[in-house]
C-alpha cells in the first residue's frame, strides 16, 4: 500500500484502531500544553480576574455613594419639610399672640363692677382656653417685670429713672413675650430702670426707638403712640 492509499484509509488517518477521532480529541491534540503556554494563560486569567475584581469594587463603591446620597437627600428633604411646617406654625402662633395681647389689654381694663359677672367669667374661660392652646404648642411666657434686663429675651423700649430697684431692672412690661420650646418666639417689650447716678448714655444699648413710646409712669403701660 502506497502513501496515498494510507492517507485515504480511515483507520490509518485517525491514528486510532479502526475509528475516526472526535472533535474533542482533535481540540485536545491541538492544545499547547507546554509550560510556557500554560504560564501565559495563567497570567492572562489573573489579569482578567484583577480587572473583574476592580470593576466589582468600583461598582460597589458607586452603589454605596448613591445609597448614601439618597439617604442624605431623604434626611435633607425631611428636615426642610419640618422647617417649613415650623415656620408656618410660628407665623400662625404670632398671629394668635395678637389676639392674646388683646385679651391682656381688655382684662386689665375690666371695670370693677363687672369682675364677678357671668359674662366676665365666660371671657376668662375663653382666655384660659387660649392660654391652654398656646401651652400645648410649646409656648411659655417670658418672665420680665422685676427681672434683670436680658437682651436675648427682652426688648427695651423706654427707660424710667428710679432709685427703688437696681439699675437695669425691668420695671414694667408693655407686651408679654413668649418662648417656643428653647427659642424666643417674641421678646417681651419692657421698660428698664435707670438710677439717677447712671449716665443716660450708659443705657443706650438696651433701648430701641424709645421715643415712639409714651409710657404712663403710674401703670408702666404704653399710653399712646406705638410702632408705626
Amino acid at each position: 500500500m502506497n502513501d496515498e492509499q494510507e492517507s485515504r484509509n480511515p483507520a490509518t488517518a485517525t491514528g486510532f484502531a479502526g475509528r475516526r477521532r472526535t472533535r474533542a480529541e482533535e481540540r485536545i491534540e491541538r492544545l499547547d500544553t507546554s509550560p510556557a503556554a500554560l504560564a501565559g494563560q495563567i497570567a492572562e486569567l489573573r489579569e482578567q480576574l484583577g480587572a473583574s475584581q476592580q470593576e466589582a469594587a468600583d461598582n460597589k463603591a458607586g452603589w454605596q455613594r448613591t445609597a448614601a446620597d439618597f439617604q442624605n437627600y431623604r434626611r435633607r428633604t425631611e428636615q426642610e419639610r419640618l422647617d417649613s411646617l415650623g415656620l408656618a406654625n410660628e407665623s400662625l402662633l404670632r398671629k394668635v399672640l395678637v389676639v392674646a395681647d388683646d385679651f391682656d389689654r381688655a382684662m386689665s381694663q375690666m371695670p370693677a363692677d363687672l369682675e364677678r359677672s357671668g359674662w366676665t367669667e365666660g371671657v376668662w374661660a375663653i382666655d384660659r382656653k387660649l392660654r391652654a392652646l398656646l401651652d400645648s404648642e410649646g409656648l411659655t411666657p417670658i418672665e420680665a417685670e422685676g427681672q434683670p434686663f436680658d437682651p436675648h429675651q427682652h426688648e427695651a423700649v423706654a427707660q424710667e429713672e428710679t432709685g427703688e430697684v437696681a439699675d437695669g431692672t425691668v420695671v414694667a412690661e408693655l407686651q408679654r413675650g413668649y418662648r417656643i420650646r428653647d427659642r424666643v418666639l417674641r421678646p417681651a417689650m419692657v421698660v428698664v430702670a435707670r438710677n439717677a447716678d447712671t449716665p443716660a448714655d450708659a443705657m443706650t444699648d438696651t433701648t430701641t426707638d424709645a421715643s415712639i413710646y409714651e409710657v404712663d409712669s403710674e401703670t408702666g403701660r404704653e399710653a399712646a403712640g406705638g410702632r408705626d
